[in-house]
């Protein structure tokens, strides 16, 4: 009989991240630099990774994408220097992942483009993704909490208590720290509103006993032997 796996009580980890690419689909075009933040919900940041990376063979940037660099340039000289090879910066990343002291939650604004390009790089030059498939959107999280449209789940649009004073570059590693301060003072209103609901919500009467119930408990039970 297979043996019951003990429950996971770790911690979980957000691990924010942040991707720039020169193109919508990674294969056809490349990601050029991705930075990740670890946290913890309270904004303890527990370790950072970055990396600017070579392209693809035979790879080339998207037209649309690469007139929006040209309005970027210090962004684009930002992700062009200390090129790394894939190969070796996605297998230290995914090792990095691995190595942090909880569960690991990946977390992206929109999660539906960064993720996309972190797992088809983790399991292209690595082989395999820390994350699993799952990944946490923070534009869904934004939906949930505010009652806006989807489509009008903007940052602009979230309230400006959520939004920490810090910097948002297009550099890797800017955007990551940006956005899970962000995330993470989201997920506290979360926290909050569960717990507001909770101290309203009505209580279950307590169960009445039964009528001529007299049966001892059981440790009394266990003492008359």
């Amino acid at each position: 009989m297979a043996r019951q796996q003990a429950p996971d009580t770790r911690p979980e980890i957000y691990v924010s991240t942040d991707v720039e690419a020169d193109g919508p689909i990674p294969g056809p075009h490349s990601m050029l630099s991705f930075a990740s933040v670890a946290m913890l919900a309270d904004k303890t940041v527990l370790g950072t990774f970055s990396a600017n990376l070579e392209t693809l063979p035979g790879a080339v940037g998207h037209p649309v994408q690469m007139k929006w660099w040209e309005t970027e340039p210090e962004a684009w000289a930002a992700c062009r220097r200390d090129l790394q090879p894939p190969e070796q910066a996605l297998v230290r990343y995914v090792e990095w992942v691995e190595s942090l002291p909880g569960k690991p939650v990946f977390v992206a604004f929109p999660a539906g483009f960064d993720f996309t390009w972190m797992f088809w790089y983790m399991m292209r030059f690595a082989g395999r993704s820390p994350f699993g498939w799952a990944a946490l959107d923070i534009k869904t999280l934004g939906f949930s909490l505010t009652g806006l449209r989807y489509r009008r789940t903007v940052k602009a649009a979230l309230p400006d208590a959520w939004k920490d004073p810090l910097p948002h570059t297009h550099v890797a590693l800017d955007d990551a720290l940006e956005q899970g301060a962000m995330f993470c003072n989201m997920l506290a209103a979360l926290r909050e509103r569960e717990a507001a609901l909770a101290a309203i919500a009505p209580q279950p009467p307590a169960e009445p006993a039964e009528p001529g119930d007299t049966s001892a408990p059981p440790d009394d039970l266990a003492q008359q032997g």
